[in-house]
């Protein structure tokens, strides 16, 4: 037989201290058995119950201490300059917004109308990259999108991620294909805008080309804390060296004007590590090619090349054999001019040219 005294506790069961069921009493007493089953069964719910209650206070008491910490900064940074709160908690803030944005910033962007002209495959005959894919960075990629880019032209997916790796470039590619954002979109993500010195020089040929570029480059860059500046002969010197004391990041220009600059130690180069070569045939003619070759020994000894030309005669080999290390050369030109475009030109006498030009433009 098993032993009940183990396990009955006094005034229930048949072990000691039990009750007789021929007690009159036996009655009245159940209720003291009930109130026992009740009394063992309740500690697990109330343990549960005290300690979510505990796991509450425990997070009522992070809490005030979060709020009593970032009160004492506030009085300790109020003492001192009381606006510096207000700038952290505008930069948390403005960081918040990003982060609970970032999923549709695209859809926020100022995206001008589709170019419907009609594209000839020296545009259009690319591997289907996206700009996304070179992880540039998003203010830039803004600029790219709002200026009404889709997708990178053939000449820009040769250079743009050569270019991001730090490797000289020859490129040779034809006017009209993209050129220009293909060394501008490098050189904008590849500058510290924190650090307020000229870190890319992009040389090119004419004041018209000057303008043209930097315009380029402020427009890809507009979200982007990156000052450009443009200088070109015929124009203030007095102007360009008042801004140069200002900070400047990138620097467009004609190499006589930078170069002269660069003489009267205006100009400082010697942080930047890029130069980029617009035209460089032409850049690199008789008129132009002692100013360039002066300009690079203000340059830092591992300053990054790129070369961009829509033909590259001899000179341009010469050069490049002298200043660049390892060149990643690009050629994608089977011919000079754009498909689609046919040039032809008349032999005519002098006395005739007015004559040719306007029959030519009658017909157009």
């Amino acid at each position: 037989m098993s032993n009940s005294r183990g396990r009955y506790p006094p005034g229930i069961g048949g072990g000691r201290g039990g009750v007789n069921p021929a007690n009159p009493s036996f009655q009245s007493n159940r209720p003291q058995q009930q109130q026992y089953v009740q009394r063992s069964m309740v500690p697990n719910h109330q343990q549960q119950q005290y300690l979510h209650h505990q796991q509450q206070q425990q997070q009522h008491q992070q809490q005030q201490h979060q709020q009593q910490q970032q009160w004492l900064r506030r009085n300790h940074f109020s003492g001192a300059d009381s606006s510096a709160v207000d700038e952290v908690e505008k930069t948390v803030q403005s960081e918040a917004a990003v982060d609970s944005s970032s999923q549709d910033w695209k859809a926020r962007l100022k995206i001008p109308a589709p170019d419907t002209r009609y594209r000839t495959e020296d545009v259009t005959a690319t591997k289907g990259n996206e700009f996304e894919d070179y992880f540039l960075k998003r203010e830039l990629l803004m600029g790219i999108y709002e200026k009404g880019f889709e997708r990178p032209s053939p000449i820009q997916e040769e250079s743009i991620p050569i270019a991001l790796t730090g490797s000289d470039i020859l490129a040779r590619a034809k006017n009209g294909t993209g050129k220009t954002a293909a060394f501008c979109i490098p050189a904008l993500e590849k500058i510290d805008q924190d650090n307020n010195v000229i870190q890319v020089v992009i040389l090119v040929p004419t004041r018209e080309l000057a303008l043209q570029t930097s315009q380029v480059c402020k427009e890809l860059g507009k979200n982007l804390k990156i000052q450009v500046m443009v200088t070109t002969g015929g124009t203030s010197l007095k102007d360009d060296i008042m801004r140069l004391y200002q900070p400047v990041h990138l620097l467009v220009g004609t190499p006589g004007r930078i170069l002269d600059l660069a003489k009267k130690g205006v100009c400082i180069l010697k942080d930047c590590s890029m130069l980029v070569m617009d035209e460089a045939d032409k850049l690199l003619s008789p008129e132009f090619q002692p100013s360039v070759e002066q300009l690079i020994r203000f340059l830092p000894g591992n300053r990054q090349v790129l070369m961009f030309s829509a033909t590259f005669p001899v000179t341009v080999k010469d050069f490049k054999d002298r200043y660049l290390q390892k060149p990643y050369v690009i050629n994608l030109m089977d011919e000079l001019t754009l498909k689609g475009i046919t040039q032809f030109y008349a032999f005519v006498e002098e006395r005739q040219k007015v004559h040719c030009l306007n029959t030519l433009f009658s017909k157009v």
